[in-house]
């Protein structure tokens, strides 16, 4: 493979955006990516746009990058759209990686954006209400909820019916097991939220910047126990984009400001027993990813990893082996995964307080890293960062994530 190189990124403020389209977000943070690389729409030679909601929510199923892109240039080289779920920019951007790689393009640009906040309330709940994904939820809720019924919520807790959704059901059943195996404790997942939502307070571009203790994560109304509002990821729209080259391309941008992509893995869930952590797909696609970057987790300065739910941080980093299993919230608690901690974690804010516009995460964790890599991250920079790992999963079938990437990015030499 040819070396791969990170020469731009760009991304939109993350939020509800009402007045903009879901073309409008993606061309603001392509044109930003562009300003970044100090590169023009003619340099591209590869395309890979995500999205994943624009067909329920506008009727708009087909060629929907090209509808978005061609207005400023993106035309004529090999183009292909990209569902994947929350993953849908982490593939797009493997699919980029390896047009580059391959020796099949010298600069390649892959793009996620989204568009989830309608007005029509009942429109927008459709996303999350395909039936082959309900009934896959369900019969995972139907199975392991009996696991867990001894854990209860306290008296004092106040759960919010109206805000209830099945697949919170089901990280909320997660997170149940993950105590009853491992012992953790609500505690400290409200201490993953509560880092996070800290970490956000440093991001211009979150859609929350609004610092939150741990007792006010803990007190806020509950979604489905033991997960209250703040530890889950918000309906948000936004764009986000990211410009590759090979080496030989490089030397025509800014080689100075590159950042080297070590390792691209995208995997699929399988079947598989729910105690058989170590053939987890996220588990085995991190494995794959350090193989290929040559290095190991204790290697990692910064991580990146997809928290639809407080619970998700925990499970994540556990799976890419960035901590023991089971010491994931033992680790936030103990403010390890804080910034100035040994390994921060979500420094963005992560989605739960950054944001979540589905296809559009995956290349906003690459974004985030490339700035920490660069030393370009302002207030919320992790101090000589060398490494670091994206980790963007999506969907959920029998008992994981349905398509799993994993990203390392090391400083150029």
């Amino acid at each position: 493979m040819r070396e791969v190189f990170v020469i731009g990124v760009g991304m939109t403020h993350f939020g509800v955006h009402p007045e903009k389209t879901v073309g409008e977000l993606a061309r603001e943070a392509v044109q930003a990516a562009l300003g970044d690389a100090d590169a023009t729409a003619k340099d591209i030679g590869f395309t890979a746009f995500a999205n994943t909601a624009q067909g329920a929510l506008d009727g708009q199923f087909g060629i929907k990058g090209q509808h978005a892109l061609r207005p400023i240039g993106i035309e004529g080289s090999p183009f292909i759209n990209v569902e994947n779920a929350c993953s849908g920019s982490s593939a797009a951007l493997n699919l980029a990686f390896t047009q580059v790689a391959g020796g099949f393009a010298d600069v390649a640009l892959a793009v996620g954006a989204e568009k989830l906040y309608c007005e029509d309330r009942a429109k927008r709940l459709a996303l999350f209400s395909q039936p082959y994904d309900l009934q896959g939820v369900k019969a995972f809720v139907d199975r392991y909820s009996p696991l867990v019924e001894d854990l209860k919520p306290p008296p004092e807790a106040v759960i919010d019916d109206a805000m209830r959704s099945a697949f919170m059901d089901s990280y909320a059943i997660n997170a149940k097991l993950h105590m009853k195996r491992y012992g953790s404790t609500w505690r400290q997942l409200a201490a993953v939220s509560s880092k996070n939502h800290y970490h956000s307070t440093m991001n211009p571009l979150a859609q929350y910047q609004k610092d939150m203790s741990i007792e006010q994560v803990l007190g806020a109304r509950i979604i489905s126990w033991p997960l209250t509002i703040p530890m889950c990821a918000p309906v948000s729209d936004g764009g986000s984009a990211v410009i590759i080259c090979s080496r030989d391309a490089l030397k025509r941008f800014a080689a100075n400001r590159a950042v080297k992509v070590l390792g691209s893995v995208l995997k699929a869930g399988a079947t598989r027993d729910i105690t058989d952590v170590e053939n987890a797909a996220l588990r085995l696609t991190a494995q794959a990813a350090y193989a290929q970057a040559g290095i190991q987790p204790k290697d990692i300065s910064v991580a990146e990893v997809h928290d639809a739910s407080a619970f998700g941080e925990i499970n994540q980093i556990e799976m890419v082996g960035l901590c023991e299993f089971g010491q994931g919230g033992a680790l936030a608690e103990e403010g390890v995964t804080r910034l100035g901690g040994r390994i921060p974690v979500n420094v963005s804010g992560g989605l739960e307080s950054r944001g979540h516009p589905i296809a559009a995460t995956g290349l906003a964790q690459i974004a985030e890293l490339v700035h920490q890599l660069r030393g370009e991250a302002g207030a919320r920079s992790v101090e000589g960062a060398r490494y670091a790992l994206s980790s963007c999963s999506g969907g959920f079938m029998g008992v994981e994530d349905v398509a799993c990437c994993v990203t390392i990015l090391g400083r150029a030499k």
